[in-house]
């Protein structure tokens, strides 16, 4: 897995790169994911003052979220909350389906005949 991470008004320092690493490497539990993308901004003149934007390359779909807080810790949370709710919900969605398409009658032949 390939992490990127780009700083727009936030000091890069290497404690700040490998803890949104070690971070995103736990999602890689919960499904593959093929590289990150993470945006990490200080926005002076807005509140709140901090946005994170994080894209999971996996395959399928891809997984995007985002987070706004006063602390840049914060808004990272955020963003990981959102995409392990994202992660999780597509997963049950996915077993559900599975589950169901087991479970389900089989189909009647053409015609209405069933021998």
């Amino acid at each position: 897995m390939r992490v990127k991470v780009q700083h727009f008004g936030v000091s890069s320092t290497d404690v700040l790169h490998s803890w949104v690493e070690q971070q995103i490497l736990a999602l890689g539990r919960l499904r593959q994911i093929d590289e990150a993308n993470v945006n990490l901004r200080h926005l002076a003149d807005s509140s709140p003052a901090f946005e994170v934007k994080v894209h999971l390359v996996t395959p399928g779909p891809d997984v995007f979220a985002e987070g706004q807080d006063h602390t840049l810790r914060a808004a990272f949370i955020k963003a990981m909350t959102q995409l392990r709710v994202t992660i999780t919900s597509r997963e049950a969605k996915r077993s559900r389906k599975t589950k169901s398409q087991l479970s389900a009658p089989a189909a009647k032949t053409r015609g209405g005949l069933n021998k």
